[in-house]
Order: C-alpha cells, then sequence, then structure tokens
C-alpha cells in the first residue's frame, strides 16, 4: 500500500476522544484500520460500511481490543442512528460520499458533551487554500517515495480490496460555511496532505426539547 493520507492523521483524529473509553461509531470504515485504533484505545466501536467487500476485509482483521468492534453493512444516509447514543463519531474522507446536511444526523447521534471528527476532502477556494495545495505536492510525492521503497524492500505488499473512490469534492468555502450553520460552534482546519479536519463537540447542556 502506498502512503495513506487518511492513516497519516489517525494520531490527529485520535488527539479528539473525550475523556474515558465510550462507545464510538466509524462512518464508512472501509478496512476498519481506524476502528481497531479507536478499539485499541479501549472503546466499543460500532463500524459501518455501504461497501460489501470492505466490511469483509474489516472483520478478516478482527481486533487488538481492549475494546471490541461490530462491523455491519449499511448506508448511514439510510440508517436510522439513536439519538444520544455515542461519545465519539469518526467519519474519514467518507462525507463527500453524501450530502454535507448528513452532519446533523451525526450530531444529533452524539451525547451531549461528545465529539464528531471528520476527515474530509474539499476542492480549494481561497488562497490559502491554494497555496496548501502547492506545498503538499512535492512533500506527498516525497511521501509516496519513500513508503513506496520501504514496501519493495520489504517484499511488497498483496493486492486487497479498495473502498468505491468519488473524486468529486465540494469547495471549503461551502464546508465551511454550512459547517458553521449546522454545526454551531464547530472547527474546521486545513491539514496539509489534501484533507481538512472538522471537529464539533456537542455541548454538555445540550439535550432534545
Amino acid at each position: 500500500m502506498g502512503f495513506d493520507h487518511n492513516d497519516h492523521y489517525h494520531p490527529l483524529l485520535l488527539d479528539q476522544l473525550p475523556p474515558g473509553p465510550g462507545v464510538a461509531l466509524d462512518v464508512g470504515c472501509g478496512s476498519g484500520r481506524f476502528a481497531r485504533r479507536l478499539a485499541a484505545t479501549g472503546m466499543h466501536v460500532e463500524a459501518i460500511d455501504r461497501s460489501g467487500p470492505m466490511i469483509d476485509l474489516a472483520r478478516a482483521a478482527g481486533s487488538p481490543g481492549p475494546g471490541t468492534i461490530s462491523y455491519r453493512q449499511a448506508d448511514v444516509v439510510a440508517e436510522k442512528l439513536p439519538e444520544e447514543a455515542y461519545d465519539f463519531i469518526s467519519c474519514l474522507a467518507a462525507l463527500h460520499h453524501v450530502p454535507f446536511d448528513m452532519v446533523t444526523k451525526l450530531r444529533d447521534a452524539l451525547v451531549p458533551g461528545g465529539v464528531l471528527a471528520v476527515l474530509g476532502i474539499g476542492k480549494p477556494s481561497s488562497f490559502a487554500d491554494y497555496a496548501r495545495a502547492m506545498v503538499a505536492c512535492p512533500v506527498n510525492a516525497l511521501a509516496r517515495v519513500v513508503v513506496y521503497a520501504g514496501d519493495r524492500l520489504n517484499g511488497g505488499v498483496d493486492p486487497l480490496p479498495t473502498a468505491p473512490i468519488v473524486e468529486t469534492f465540494p469547495p471549503m468555502n461551502r464546508i465551511r460555511r454550512d459547517a458553521a450553520r449546522l454545526l454551531p460552534g464547530s472547527e474546521v482546519r486545513n491539514l496539509l496532505f489534501y484533507r481538512y479536519l472538522l471537529v464539533y463537540r456537542r455541548p454538555e447542556d445540550d439535550h432534545p426539547m
């Protein structure tokens, strides 16, 4: 496997975890790598993906514990999520596959004090966005060369199923605007390797009427 932008940011996502092990939902879990990282912290993880082959691959990898992982094939758009059920919800490179307002469904599934962390992809829409993308190009190329060389020295890797890819991304100015509207108090941070981090912490006193 070449340099993976999503895997690179796993530590940053884990930094957003609220205190305590709790219960997590990993939306668009793919091969389950991040779900396993969550389980390794002690969280009990529900991991969903609409791709059957990816769920099969994730299940085959098992769980490192001490937390548990429950995998299921599901489309988050059609899935009925329980309200106030999860301490942490992650969504890695999957939000652009669905309407952005899906974040309200994820927001309502958080317990008060819970955290939604989205690692997303958006098109540059400002000078700062374009400047960051230009810097990322040579750094990304170097990272890919280093990872490729390491794989070759270690005998290469076996081909595995890959998650479906959508190449249409919303512009960053729309993402910032919609995040501010739908997730008041959220933060959107541009990252180097063609990703942004959206973090929303549900207020402790936020309960449905």
